[in-house]
């Protein structure tokens, strides 16, 4: 689990700000506004991000640094093979396109970088760098 202090930044690319439309499977529909925060395999394993898989909490309360998201949640989820316990990604808890209408608000684009810190275990603060 993360401790306070503890951060990564991570560099958005088209799948993480187009998540529901720019997308390489067939297993859903395209559903536009969907967004996530990528978590790479060495900041998940380092920070002991973690997904369902472990019996870690996976559920984080998220504010971001201009005031648009407010106590909001946050899911970590995803593994790089079936069963493992790191996660990939944030993404909003139930809502999808949580993530997505921050990038909206934010003006977010490709190559920009966006700072997660965590600022208690289970408490978060994103800033677009």
């Amino acid at each position: 689990m993360p401790k306070k202090g503890d951060y990564f930044i991570t560099t958005l690319k088209r799948a993480h700000l187009e998540w529901g439309s720019h997308r390489h499977t067939s297993t859903r529909g395209i559903i536009y506004g969907e967004g996530y925060l990528q978590i790479s395999a060495r900041n998940a394993r380092n920070l002991n991000i973690t997904n369902s898989n472990s019996t870690n909490n996976n559920i984080y309360n998220c504010n971001s640094s201009e005031g648009f998201l407010v106590n909001v949640q946050l899911k970590s989820t995803g593994s790089s093979r079936a069963g493992a316990i790191h996660a990939k990604q944030f993404s909003g808890r139930r809502n999808l396109r949580l993530i997505g209408n921050w990038f909206t608000h934010v003006g977010a684009r490709i190559g920009d970088r966006v700072e997660i810190r965590f600022i208690s275990p289970t408490d978060i603060l994103l800033t677009k760098l």
